[in-house]
C-alpha cells in the first residue's frame, strides 16, 4: 500500500487501546467495519452492537440512554427530529381503522401529522378539551388505542391534570403518550405516573443552544423496540453528530432550566401588569402541584390589547429574535398564527384561543431585568 492515492483513501484511526476520552467521541461514520462473516453473524444474533449508523450508532444510543434515566423509563430511542420520534411512537401503537383521543391543545406540527398523513391510514384523530371533562367515558370506542397529550401545551401553556388522564386512559386500557417537551424531566416525569411513552423533541430544552434537530422517545422496552425498527425502516435515524450535541446539551439541562424558570416568572408577572398586554398565559402553582419540581416552566405566551399591534411589537424588538422555534439559552419571540400553528384552520386556532395577537415568549437565561426592559420597549410601541 506505497502508491499515494491508495494510502489517502485508508488513512483511518488508531485503536485508542489504554487512552480514556473525557467526553464520548463522535462516531462519525455511515457503516462499521467487521474482521470477518463470523462477525457479521454475531451482530444478527444480538452480540456485536453495531452494522449501519441508521440501523444504530454509539451517538444515538447515549442520548437514548441519558433521556431514558432522567425520565426514569425502561428504554428509549433517538429520532431525526421531535416530529419523527412522535411518528414512531404513533405508529407503535396504531394501526389502519384505529381511533385516537388528543388533546385539543396540541402543537401544530403534531395536529397536522394526525390529520393530515394518519388519515390516508384510515386512523381517525378525535380532538378533546381535557381542561372541561372529568372522564374518558362517552370518547373512547373499541377501536381507541391512545390518548396523547402535552405536559404544558403548546402554546397557551395550559396543564391538565395528567396522572387523572393516564389512571383514566388505563382504565379503558388505553397506551398513554405524553409529549414532554416543554417540562423536560428536570420538572416532571410522566413515567413515574403510568405513561406508557414519553417524547421530547430534543432540538428543544434537551439539545438548549438552537443548533440540533433531533427527537427521543422513551418507555416501556416492548414499544421502544418496535418504535426503533419503525424509525430504521422509515429513514428516521438521527445523525451522530447531531447525537452527540445533543447529549452534551444534556449536560446543563438542569442548570438552564433553573435559570429560565426563575426568568419566565418574573417576566410573566411583568406581563400582567402591563396595559399593552390582554392576557398572559403561564401555569399556575396550583396547575403544576404534581411536578417533580416546583417551578412551572420557561415559556411565557401573551396576547396583545390591540391586536393591530402585533407587527409594531415584533418591528420594535432589538435583540429579543423572532424565531418559529424555542428553548435556546437566548430569549426568542415567535408568532403561533404564521408558524407552529399555521396548519389549522382560522375556526380552530380561534376556537383555540391561538389568535393574531398571541405572542409565545421562549425565555432564556439572560438577565431577567434585560429581558423585561426589552419587553418593555417593544410593548410601548403598542400603546397609542
Amino acid at each position: 500500500m506505497d502508491r499515494f492515492e491508495t494510502k489517502t483513501v485508508h488513512i483511518s484511526h488508531a485503536p485508542l487501546g489504554e487512552e480514556r476520552s473525557k467526553t464520548t467521541p463522535i462516531y462519525q461514520t455511515s457503516v462499521f467495519a467487521f474482521s470477518g462473516l463470523e462477525e457479521v453473524e454475531q451482530y444478527y444474533a444480538g452480540q456485536r452492537g453495531y452494522l449501519y449508523t441508521r440501523n444504530g450508532n454509539p451517538n444515538q444510543v447515549e442520548l437514548a440512554e441519558a433521556i431514558a434515566s432522567l425520565e426514569e423509563a425502561e428504554a428509549g430511542v433517538s429520532a431525526a427530529s421531535g416530529m419523527a420520534a412522535i411518528m414512531a411512537g404513533l405508529l407503535t401503537v396504531l394501526s389502519p381503522g384505529d381511533h385516537i383521543l388528543a388533546s385539543d391543545e396540541l402543537y401544530g406540527g403534531t395536529y397536522a401529522l394526525l390529520a393530515k398523513e394518519l388519515s390516508r391510514f384510515q386512523i381517525e384523530l378525535e380532538r378533546i378539551n381535557l381542561k372541561q371533562m372529568t372522564s374518558l367515558d362517552g370518547h373512547v370506542r373499541p377501536e381507541t388505542r391512545m390518548l396523547l397529550l402535552e405536559t404544558i401545551t403548546n402554546p397557551l401553556l395550559t396543564v391538565v391534570n395528567m396522572p387523572h388522564w393516564i389512571r383514566e386512559a388505563k382504565k379503558h386500557g388505553l397506551i398513554t403518550m405524553i409529549d414532554n417537551t416543554f417540562a423536560t424531566p428536570y420538572l416532571v416525569r410522566p413515567i413515574l405516573f403510568g405513561a406508557d411513552l414519553v417524547v421530547h423533541s430534543a432540538t428543544k430544552y434537551i439539545g438548549g443552544h438552537s443548533d440540533v434537530t433531533a427527537g427521543v422517545l422513551v418507555g416501556r422496552t416492548d414499544l421502544i423496540d418496535r418504535a426503533r425498527e419503525i424509525i430504521v425502516n422509515y429513514g428516521a435515524s438521527l445523525s451522530p453528530f447531531e447525537a452527540w450535541l445533543a447529549a452534551r446539551g444534556v449536560k446543563t439541562l438542569a442548570l438552564r432550566m433553573e435559570r429560565q424558570c426563575e426568568n419566565a416568572q418574573q417576566v410573566a408577572a411583568f406581563l400582567r401588569r402591563h396595559p399593552a398586554v390582554r392576557a398572559t398565559y403561564y401555569p399556575s402553582e396550583s396547575d403544576v402541584s404534581f411536578f417533580h419540581n416546583p417551578k412551572r416552566g420557561a415559556m411565557v405566551s401573551f396576547s396583545l390589547r390591540d391586536e393591530s399591534q402585533v407587527y409594531s411589537f415584533y418591528r420594535s424588538l432589538k435583540w429579543i429574535k423572532l424565531a418559529p422555534s424555542l428553548a435556546g439559552v437566548e430569549t426568542s419571540v415567535s408568532h403561533p398564527v404564521t408558524t407552529s400553528h399555521r396548519a389549522l384552520t382560522e375556526e380552530q386556532r380561534q376556537a383555540s384561543g391561538i389568535t393574531r395577537g398571541l405572542v409565545r415568549l421562549s425565555v432564556g437565561i439572560e438577565a431577567d431585568e434585560d429581558i423585561i426592559a426589552e419587553l418593555a420597549q417593544a410593548l410601548a410601541a403598542c400603546i397609542d
